[in-house]
This record gives structure tokens, C-alpha cells and sequence, in this order.
């Protein structure tokens, strides 16, 4: 690849481990695209991001689970699933990429060997996932199931013929629904 600049991949070194440290202290963590630069590292700033959230970070806890974390660890995965993300919040201290690496490391195995009890399948509990928000107010265009006050008009309808009668109560709806609302508001009926 022309034009590209070559940067440095592999294990760090304690040099570039005080750079970064450095880096974050004088200018605080965030605008991670400036910290290479900043610091004088021949890293990318995924790299920079990941190995300062995942090592370097002060309040990352480090050693092994306890078994209070362990025990939490097992009900918010059989709750929330693989969120590492989720789980790690749960557990003071702990990276998302931790939680990942012990549970695929030490309980996965454990977990799924519990399942099966003398031939009988245990009953496992639904995933609870997440949802997307709902509109506050009923939209005429979400709503809408009745074909002939339908917001698209269809090739036999007043409208599209020329036609359109202003006391007939389907073709006003149909007009005001197919008209171009000139705010924001004119969507919310």
C-alpha cells in the first residue's frame, strides 16, 4: 500500500506503555485519533484506545474473580447473554474484555456441562433483549390498516383521477395524509 504509513503492530513495550500514560494524563482520555501524535507512538488509535482501556487504566482490577463476581458473572449471562459490555458494568473494576476471557476461559465449559443432568435437559431461561422505543403518539402512516383511507393512494382513488370532492370525508383524509407537511409537526396528528 502507497501513501500509508506503517505502524507498529505486537506486544508493547514499557516505553510506549509510560508514552501513553503520559499522553493521558497531560490531555485526559478521549479524541483517541489525536493520541498517537500526541505521544510520539508509531501505533493506530484503535490500539492506543484498547490497550489503555484494557491494561493501563488505574482502576482496572486485575488477578482472579472472586467468587461473589463469579457467582454475578453466571446471572447476568443466563439474564443478559454474551453483553460483555452489561455484565462488566455489574462488576466494579472489570473490562469488558475480562469478563469475556475468564467466562470463555474457565465457566463455559463449566455452564454447559450443568445442562445435562442425568439425561434430562435442564429448562433454560429466556434472553431478555432489548427493544426498540415506541411512538408516544399513534401515527396515521404506522397505524393505518383500513385500505381505503389508506396514506398511499391507490390508481382508482379521487385524488389520482381528479376528482377530489372537499366534503367527501375518505378523499379530505386521503388529501391531508398525502399532502407535504411544511414542519416537523404536521407529521404528529
Amino acid at each position: 500500500m502507497e501513501g500509508s504509513v506503517c505502524v507498529r503492530k505486537g506486544a508493547w513495550s514499557e516505553v510506549e506503555d509510560d508514552l501513553l500514560r503520559a499522553c493521558v494524563r497531560q490531555y485526559g482520555e478521549g479524541k483517541w485519533h489525536l493520541v498517537p501524535t500526541r505521544a510520539g507512538l508509531n501505533r493506530c488509535r484503535k490500539s492506543c484506545r484498547q490497550r489503555w482501556l484494557n491494561y493501563l487504566k488505574p482502576d482496572i482490577k486485575r488477578g482472579e474473580f472472586a467468587e461473589d463476581e463469579v457467582d454475578i458473572m453466571l446471572r447476568l449471562h443466563k439474564l443478559l447473554g454474551n453483553r460483555w459490555s452489561l455484565i462488566a458494568g455489574r462488576l466494579p473494576g472489570r473490562t469488558p474484555n475480562d469478563v469475556k476471557n475468564y467466562w470463555n476461559t474457565y465457566i463455559r465449559r463449566r455452564a454447559c456441562s450443568h445442562k445435562v443432568v442425568s439425561n434430562e435437559k435442564v429448562k433454560t431461561q429466556e434472553v431478555i433483549k432489548p427493544r426498540a422505543k415506541t411512538i408516544s403518539r399513534p401515527s396515521p402512516w404506522l397505524s393505518n390498516t383500513d385500505p381505503t383511507t389508506s396514506p398511499i393512494p391507490d390508481i382508482s382513488s379521487p385524488i389520482a383521477n381528479n376528482t377530489f370532492d372537499p366534503n367527501d370525508t375518505k378523499t379530505s383524509t386521503l388529501k391531508r395524509l398525502v399532502r407535504k407537511p411544511s414542519k416537523l409537526n404536521d407529521y404528529i396528528t
